[in-house]
């Protein structure tokens, strides 16, 4: 095992200039540095989700409450990433965890039905145009998976069309779009641009079984699309007879019906995740009773099981997360990233730096570069993003290491301006470093 020592050392001997970022986060945090070394011994970099781990290594946190974390070092942090959206009332949100405990005291999981799952799939229902019911996972990728699975029994066609740089969940179909490549049932085009999906449509459609596409570019540098490309896209699902499958699992959170809701666009099958669980594992797959009907046990032609889903303790977490995102608090989320927005700009005018920010409501990602770019692989300010990644940890904000900041509803103005300070604090130390 490396010592805690030779990891110091490693780290700083990384960068000639000896960052005093670096230095900062290494000062401020040594024992989450011992407790990776110990997670490294026993998992393969240390973590078991890739975008947990990033350089010199990751936070080991042990508490949430409100908009704040704390990790095994003492520091409290406000929290603007609520894990990567799926807390969107922030953590350990009171009503959630007394339900929670009120349910958990009966058990956790049984090999049946329980009371809280059809209310929550009935919630969805009402919420998304074009879902008339709900089957659930437990997670986003198994959500995709199973999408993909409705769409290759109802068309016979085994192939799926996805944006370049979008992100479905760790499914080896999806996950090629993420990287650039290709693969033998993937096809790819451009995000926003319907002329190369129907491209790609035109030449290869007897092999696509649906169209994947995000509400708004996630993973991929929170790019959003006009009303006028999901439009386009459903026009011509129908044309070539391919199933279009909109992946809401970040972008629910973006209106009461979704982003679909805001776009007046209906999907023929609607992913969702993240949020709709209450902060436990969770991921559903909607649409209508006639595409739904692949699951009817008389001409069975999807089977789909699982142990934990739907279970009780999700079903109850996601019920109270779901009814409790109403318009007003979307709206007011919504106005605080505004104000967010507009406060990380005067920082980076003040000190220098280059800015741009790809922003849609409650959800953003930031660019150390004048435009924002066209996905956020082909981004070049990765110097400047990874030392205001740590800068911000430094002064106790937690965002993406990719530049994703993430509100949540308990959040208001007060805790906006405290964290518009630390960012600022964070740019200074940028802006001294470049």
């Amino acid at each position: 095992m490396v010592s805690l020592k030779k990891l110091i050392n490693s780290v700083l001997a990384e960068d000639n200039k000896h960052s005093k970022i670096k230095q900062s986060y290494l000062k401020r945090t040594p024992i989450s540095a011992e407790k990776f070394l110990t997670a490294e011994s026993f998992e393969p970099s240390g973590v078991s989700r890739q975008v947990g781990r990033w350089s010199p290594y990751p936070l080991t946190l042990v508490r949430g409450e409100g908009p704040f974390l704390w990790d095994v070092d003492g520091n409290r942090y406000i929290d603007m990433l609520g894990n990567y959206t799926s807390l969107v009332h922030g953590n350990n949100y009171k009503p959630i965890h007394e339900e929670i405990n009120r349910v958990v005291s009966s058990g956790t999981a049984w090999a049946a039905n329980n009371l809280y799952q059809s209310e929550l799939a009935q919630q969805l229902v009402q919420r998304v145009d074009g879902v008339d019911q709900v089957r659930f996972t437990n997670s986003g990728t198994e959500a995709g998976n199973l999408a993909l699975l409705i769409a290759r029994a109802l068309t016979g066609r085994y192939g799926v069309l996805m944006a370049r740089f979008g992100y479905h969940g760790g499914l080896q179909e999806f996950e090629v779009g993420s990287f650039n490549l290709g693969g033998p049932h993937t096809y790819m085009a451009e995000y926003g641009n319907a002329a190369s999906f129907e491209a790609v449509l035109q030449q290869h459609s007897e092999k696509i079984s649906a169209i994947f596409v995000e509400g708004v570019l996630g993973a991929g540098g929170m790019c959003p699309a006009p009303a006028s490309f999901f439009i386009e896209l459903k026009k011509m699902a129908n044309k070539f007879g391919v199933l279009l499958v909109i992946d809401e699992v970040i972008s629910l959170r973006l209106g009461f019906g979704g982003q679909q809701g805001n776009l007046a666009v209906t999907a023929d099958l609607t992913m969702m995740g993240k949020l709709i669980g209450g902060g436990f594992p969770v991921g559903a797959v909607g649409g209508s009773r006639e595409i739904m009907k692949v699951f009817d046990p008389n001409n069975l032609q999807v089977w789909h099981s699982g142990t934990f889903n739907g279970n009780p303790v999700t079903m109850a977490a996601g019920n109270v997360s779901v009814r409790e995102l109403t318009v007003e608090r979307i709206d007011i989320m919504n106005q605080l990233g505004l104000k967010l927005v507009k406060g990380m700009r005067c920082s980076a005018r003040k000190y220098g730096l280059p800015f741009s920010v790809n922003h849609s409501g409650s959800l953003l990602n930031i660019f150390f570069s004048e435009h924002t770019p066209e996905d956020i692989t082909t981004r070049e300010d990765h110097r400047m993003i990874t030392k205001f990644h740590l800068a911000c940890l430094n002064h106790g904000v937690t965002i993406a290491s990719r530049g994703m900041f993430v509100l949540s509803t308990i959040m208001d103005s007060a805790i906006i301006q405290e964290a518009l300070e630390r960012i600022d604090l964070a740019m200074k130390d940028l802006a001294d470093e470049i």
